[in-house]
C-alpha cells in the first residue's frame, strides 16, 4: 500500500484514528523491554493494542475526556513532563549565578565561620538552683580548658548537643543571621584558635572556639555543587513555572498558563516522539480506566442478578460446588473477565479496524 512507503507508514485505522507505525512500535517496545518476562511477538501484541486502542475510542465517545476530573488529572501530568523541558541549560546556570549572589550577600562582610561549642543545656524557666548548677559545671569546664585539656575532648564528653559532641563540638560553616545572637556575637570576634568564656544564650550555657574563618569561594569553585543542588531540590520545576508566568504576563492577558503549557507540550510533541507518545499513553490510559470502570469493574461487582446467575452456571466447573460467599472474590473477578470478552466484541462490532498487513511487517525492521 501506499501508506507503507512512507517514512513512519500507517500501520492501522481504528473508528477513523490512525495508527503510526512510530506509535505501534512505541507501545509494543515498551511493553516487550528487558524487564519482561513473557514476550510476545508483533502478531500476538496486534489484537491487545486493538482492544486498548477500542476502549479509548469508546471513552472519547462517552466525552470522557471533556469531565473536569480528567483534565485536572491529565494536565497535571502533562505539565510535570513538560516543564522541565522548557529549562534551558542557560536558565540554569542564571539560577545558579542567582543562588550565588543571594548566598554572598547574606554572608556580608564578615564573612563564614566555623566554630566548636560545648553547650550545658538550661531552660528560659529553669530554677535558680538549676541556673546555678550549670553556672558552676561550665565554669568548671573553663577552668579544665584553661589548664589546657583538649576542648574536642571535654566536648564529645560533656556537651549537650549530641550533633556537634560526637564531632568534638564542631559546628557547620556558618554566617550572620543562621543561629542565635548571643551566639554570633561572641563567637564572630573570636579568631581562629581563641576560645570564649563562658556564656548564657536562651538555650544555655556556651563555650566557643574558632576553628576556621573564611569568605566565600569563588563562584566557579562552588558552581557544580550549586548545579546539583538545583537538580536535587527540583528547581528546574520553580525555574519553568517563572517562565510561565512571565509569559502569561507579558501576553497581555491573552494567555492563561493553561493556553502556554498546551503550546509548549504542542512544541515539544512535534520534536521529542517518545515525549509525544509517553503523554499520549498517560491521556488514553486515564480515559481506559475511567471507561473500564464504567464498563467492567464497577458494572460487575454492583450486578448481583449477573453474579449469581455466572456462578450457578459455573458452581461445579469452576468453583467445585462451593459457597457463593466463599468464593465471591473469585467470582466477581470471573465475571469482570467475561463482561470485558462481551464488551470487547461488542466493540469490534462497533467500530471499524483496519490493518495494513505489509506496514506491520516493517515494525522494528526499518532504518
Amino acid at each position: 500500500m501506499a501508506g507503507a512507503q512512507t517514512s513512519d507508514p500507517v500501520v492501522m485505522t481504528i473508528n477513523g484514528q490512525k495508527v503510526t507505525r512510530s506509535e505501534f512500535e512505541y507501545s509494543y517496545n515498551k511493553n516487550n523491554g528487558d524487564d519482561v518476562i513473557e514476550k510476545t511477538t508483533v502478531e500476538q501484541y496486534l489484537p491487545l493494542f486493538v482492544n486498548y486502542k477500542l476502549k479509548v475510542a469508546a471513552a472519547l465517545d462517552a466525552k470522557l475526556d471533556t469531565l473536569t476530573s480528567f483534565r485536572k488529572e491529565f494536565a497535571k501530568y502533562r505539565d510535570q513532563q513538560v516543564r522541565p523541558l522548557m529549562v534551558t541549560s542557560e536558565d540554569v546556570e542564571n539560577e545558579a549565578r542567582k543562588i550565588y549572589d543571594d548566598r554572598k550577600q547574606m554572608i556580608g562582610d564578615k564573612g563564614l565561620i566555623r566554630p566548636a561549642h560545648i553547650l550545658l543545656r538550661l531552660a528560659q524557666k529553669a530554677s535558680q538552683g538549676a541556673a546555678d548548677s550549670a553556672k558552676v559545671r561550665i565554669d568548671s569546664i573553663y577552668a579544665c580548658i584553661q589548664r589546657g585539656e583538649d576542648f574536642s575532648d571535654l566536648a564529645t564528653r560533656l556537651s549537650q548537643d549530641p550533633g556537634s559532641a560526637k564531632r568534638g563540638g564542631v559546628l557547620p560553616w556558618i554566617c550572620v543571621g543562621q543561629t542565635l545572637k548571643e551566639f554570633e556575637d561572641v563567637a564572630f570576634a573570636l579568631e581562629v584558635g581563641q576560645v570564649s568564656e563562658p556564656f548564657l544564650s536562651p538555650v544555655g550555657y556556651h563555650i566557643v572556639k574558632m576553628t576556621d574563618r573564611k569568605q566565600l569561594e569563588p563562584y566557579d569553585s562552588l558552581r557544580a555543587n550549586i548545579i546539583t543542588f538545583i537538580e536535587k531540590r527540583n528547581l528546574r520545576d520553580m525555574i519553568a513555572q517563572k517562565k510561565v508566568a512571565d509569559m502569561v504576563q507579558a501576553s497581555d492577558g491573552k494567555l492563561t498558563a493553561e493556553d502556554v503549557m498546551d503550546q509548549k507540550a504542542d512544541s515539544i510533541a512535534k520534536v521529542d516522539e517518545a515525549m509525544k507518545y509517553l503523554i499520549q499513553e498517560y491521556h488514553d490510559g486515564l480515559l481506559l480506566f475511567e471507561i473500564s470502570n464504567r464498563e467492567v469493574w464497577e458494572k460487575a461487582a454492583a450486578d448481583s442478578v449477573g453474579l449469581q446467575k455466572w456462578y450457578k452456571k459455573n458452581r461445579k466447573k469452576l468453583y467445585k460446588k462451593k459457597k457463593y460467599e466463599e468464593v465471591k472474590a473469585a467470582v466477581v473477578t470471573d465475571w469482570q473477565d467475561e463482561l470485558e470478552k462481551r464488551w470487547v466484541a461488542e466493540l469490534r462490532g462497533r467500530y471499524a479496524v483496519e490493518i495494513d498487513e505489509e506496514a506491520l511487517k516493517t515494525v522494528n525492521k526499518h532504518n
